[in-house]
């Protein structure tokens, strides 16, 4: 059981690295902006894998729909490309999804710095009503 999770964890790690370096080479879809592969998940079988993406000023799956679209476009191209490439005995087929986990943590943070920020403010209240009724 732990070496069939190596060897797709192997597998997929290999395709993140060989696909980061081909879209940015040869896909020439001006769709497609700056993107970068966040993680891939491949079928326990080696047959499909779903590679998550991220893509420059996009926090939700709706903007980066036609980058979606235009890497899913390619995705056969790219596969034959890495079977040249591969020693592998048959490439997965590629579907691409957007990862919206980085654009959730974004805003996470933000809400964790405005609540912060009121948190701090609301210090600051308690301790000039403090000093406002030692005076008095």
């Amino acid at each position: 059981m732990a070496r069939e999770f190596s060897r797709t964890q192997r597998v997929a790690d290999y395709l993140q690295r060989e696909l980061a370096l081909l879209i940015q080479q040869e896909v020439d879809d001006p769709r497609v902006g700056m993107v970068s592969l966040t993680g891939v998940d491949v079928s326990r079988d080696l047959a499909h894998a779903k590679v998550w993406f991220t893509r420059l000023g996009s926090d939700s799956a709706e903007e980066a729909t036609e980058a979606a679209d235009a890497l899913n476009g390619a995705a056969g191209y790219l596969r034959t490309l890495l079977s040249q490439e591969a020693t592998m005995r048959s490439v997965p087929r590629l579907r691409f999804a957007f990862d919206s986990s980085v654009g959730r943590g974004r805003h996470m943070e933000e809400l964790i710095r405005e609540a912060g920020e009121r948190d701090r403010a609301l210090d600051a209240r308690r301790e000039r009503d403090d000093a406002a009724d030692g005076e008095g």
